[in-house]
């Protein structure tokens, strides 16, 4: 009877009766409900990505079609997106409990028509003002602010034992739209692949030929149909409905501010150091073909998120993300070794390159084990904080309070995808190197390291995860 029950009550895109923690629902009907949800998020998810970062692919190309901007220019174009995509997630953060999560993933997917295709009609017009380019740049942002609604509507789906490996897939597949777009934008914009309404190429001095407007048009049939698949295809959980003021409990938890930094420690770098990449590589060495390798770094990133989220629900997520942090700190004091310097003129690009694999390869697994340490934590502090509630309402409290951190969390990091790019502009603009933004990054992580010991990672640790 509680089975045909929980089927009627679960017809429709509404799920009225949503259980992820009783064994036999789960088994029965939870498990494909929420692996059909996981797998409509996913695409959507990077396409969101592929939008708010295919500004790191345009500005190497825009000087190229006659648009001579200086490099500070072109480092706020690449750094801007990810401004606007950062402050966004602060709002998407809180969307899913008002809205829905079907309702809202097929909506904000729908809006990177905007920037896809403003990117496109843009870069075609040799009178396009700068100020215009900064306005697609920012709308670009859109797709950033998605990343905390989507992680926010897959943690209400998922019960504690596998939560860690679905946000990771979610989350590392999503990231793959950051390689994804790396890849196929030089490929689309040096043939006219959408013909005469693609708009024409623009020839250069080599009698080469480029579609710069297919880095936008190549994404709308592809926002179009994933947009569709998610408002038909994905469910809206009445459980977790909530309201502003209900979410806005998590501005009191201590444990919100300091994942706030770990996570800007790992998708913070994550997200930075995609969005500036492809610049920075340009800069420091600029007889590299740089955009045939700079997809690499975001594909490391994305898959080694997707593949380790296991390691942390085996061996704790506090652990793992301890060793994270100390091994981003070799890893980025190997990228300075590699730089041009006075010593080393051309510097070592390969050398640079593999530190840099490292440094992404790290921050993937560091995302993976940082997501996994918020509901964890919030099942441990929500029983101290709020011992009144019975087991039903502990519960219930705990999930939508950890899916509104890891919202909430991931919009702070996102800011990242905005200070190191401009922080790489800062310091090649105040020196003439970006040896200094490094030594900051370097110096963030070992206080990431301290902050992971002190408060999750040591033996009687305050929380231990």
């Amino acid at each position: 009877m509680a089975s045909s029950a929980t089927q009627t009550a679960n017809r429709g895109p509404v799920l009225a009766d949503w259980r992820p923690e009783d064994a036999t629902f789960w088994k029965e009907r939870g498990h494909g409900i929420a692996t059909r949800n996981l797998w409509i998020s996913i695409p959507n998810l990077l396409l969101a990505f592929s939008v708010w970062m295919v500004w790191s692919v345009v500005v190497a190309k825009l000087p190229a079609i006659g648009f001579n901007y200086s490099t500070g220019q072109l480092f706020w174009l690449a750094a801007l997106p990810g401004l606007s995509g950062a402050t966004l997630r602060i709002f998407y953060s809180f969307m899913i409990p008002i809205f829905g999560g079907r309702r809202w993933t097929a909506i904000s997917t729908a809006s990177l028509l905007l920037p896809a295709l403003g990117i496109g009609f843009a870069v075609q017009n040799p009178e396009t003002p700068y100020v215009m380019f900064l306005i697609l740049a920012l709308m670009c942002g859109f797709g950033g602010g998605n990343f905390a609604s989507s992680m926010a509507n897959i943690a209400y789906f998922y019960p504690k034992k596998t939560k860690g490996n679905a946000l990771a897939l979610n989350a590392g597949l999503g990231n793959l739209g950051v390689s994804v777009m790396q890849f196929v934008v030089p490929m689309v914009i040096t043939a006219g692949v959408f013909g005469a309404i693609g708009g024409e190429p623009v020839t250069l001095s080599d009698g080469s030929q480029l579609w710069i407007q297919n880095a936008g048009f190549v994404w709308v049939p592809f926002i179009a149909l994933s947009a569709i698949a998610a408002w038909f295809g994905m469910n809206d959980i009445a459980d977790a409905k909530a309201s502003f003021a209900e979410q806005s409990i998590i501005f009191s938890r201590k444990h919100n501010w300091i994942m706030c930094i770990l996570y800007t420690g790992t998708f913070g770098s994550f997200i930075g150091y995609a969005a500036g990449f492809p610049l920075l590589m340009k800069t420091q060495f600029p007889d590299v073909n740089v955009l045939q390798y700079a997809f690499l770094g975001p594909l490391v990133g994305a898959l080694s998120r997707a593949a380790t989220g296991w390691v942390s629900d085996k061996f704790g997520g506090g652990r793992v993300t301890f060793w994270t942090f100390l091994g981003m700190i070799i890893a980025v004091w190997g990228v300075l070794q590699f730089l041009p310097s006075e010593a080393s003129p051309a510097g070592n690009f390969w050398g640079f390159f593999a530190c840099f694999m490292a440094l992404f390869f790290l921050t993937g697994v560091g995302n993976a084990s940082t997501f996994q340490m918020i509901p964890s934590i919030m099942r441990q502090e929500v029983p101290r904080l709020m011992p009144q509630l019975d087991q039903a309402a502990t519960l219930k409290q705990s999930e939508r309070e950890s899916a509104a951190i890891i919202a909430f969390t991931s919009a702070i990091a996102a800011y990242g995808a905005f200070f190191i790019p401009k922080a790489y502009g800062t310091s090649i603009g105040m020196t003439g190197a970006p040896n200094g933004a490094l030594w900051a990054f370097l110096g963030f992580y070992v206080v990431c390291v301290a902050i992971t010991w002190i408060f999750y990672s040591r033996k009687n640790a305050p929380v231990s995860c």
